[in-house]
């Protein structure tokens, strides 16, 4: 499968995550960074072949129950958190030292508080695995009473380890910045690409009824997805085109890439699709030099 085929289906999977949250203009989205608003397709509800093996969001979708619940589900979290050197990370074992990171260690990983509770952790992130339970719903009920709440300071030790894993690795590694950045750019590309497509009504949803709603919210999704398909299969078409006539095309260029773009597409009018014709279409239209 080529390059940008797989950047096509990875950005599809990025536009239904924040499907709804560009449109009813979500603030705080940690709660729901596993399963979506109004029950839309998001990470535990991939029914895509590809396997979603790691999530980037910023600082608005970072807890550390959420780190939690990803370790717990073998995915990776990796958001971009602001003020990061400000952030505290835990040892597992107060005797060790680690010199370069004693100004940013707060405390150590309560292993007991975690081995207390561990049956029941395996409930939790069973039942949420399996769809028995929403896990912004598991989320937002243990972040209610989280001092009270033996099962989440549970949850939230576990997260402190991941997090201690992964907050060294992202400001020691300026490439795992770079990778973060460019994967958050590309969900900020697919919402510059559904504001450009629905500028009606300033891009608002002015329909009373949550079926309407929905509908009008597909019919944007269908609409960018058209886009983002044609888009890859004509870059795709371009870059084999440039390789056969001789020009050096740097692997290193691609990610900073998307299918996503706007200037050749005119938004106003109506277009008339004749099926016919294009099903007996061989091959692609030719591309413009």
């Amino acid at each position: 499968m080529s390059y940008y085929i797989n950047r096509f289906y990875n950005l599809i999977l990025t536009l239904f995550l924040f499907a709804l949250s560009s449109l009813f203009g979500q603030s705080n989205n940690n709660s729901y960074v596993f399963n979506g608003e109004s029950g839309y397709a998001a990470i535990l509800d991939n029914e895509t072949e590809l396997e979603i093996m790691e999530h980037t969001t910023d600082t608005a979708g970072y807890t550390e129950l959420v780190f939690a619940l990803f370790g717990l589900l073998g995915m990776k979290f990796s958001p971009r958190i602001k003020d990061i050197l400000d952030q505290k990370i835990y040892r597992m074992d107060k005797t060790k030292i680690y010199k370069n990171l004693e100004s940013l260690i707060k405390g150590t990983i309560n292993k007991e508080r975690i081995s207390r509770n561990w049956d029941d952790i395996l409930r939790i992130v069973a039942s949420i695995k399996l769809g028995w339970v929403t896990a912004s719903l598991i989320i937002s009920k243990l972040k209610e009473y989280p001092q009270k709440n033996a099962l989440a300071s549970a949850l939230i030790e576990c997260g402190r380890i991941e997090k201690s894993i992964f907050i060294p690795s992202y400001i020691d590694l300026e490439t795992e910045r770079r990778r973060l950045g460019i994967q958050l750019n590309k969900g900020e590309s697919i919402h510059s690409l559904r504001q450009f497509l629905f500028f009606a009504n300033e891009g608002k949803i002015w329909r009373s009824q949550l079926e309407d709603q929905t509908n009008q919210a597909s019919c944007l999704t269908l609409l960018t997805n058209a886009v983002i398909c044609w888009n890859t299969r004509y870059m795709q078409a371009i870059l084999d085109q440039l390789k056969s006539e001789g020009y050096q095309i740097q692997e290193s260029d691609l990610p900073h890439t998307a299918p996503c773009r706007v200037e050749h597409i005119n938004r106003y009018g109506k277009y008339n699709f004749n099926v016919e014709e294009e099903l007996s279409r061989k091959g692609l239209r030719s591309l413009n030099r």
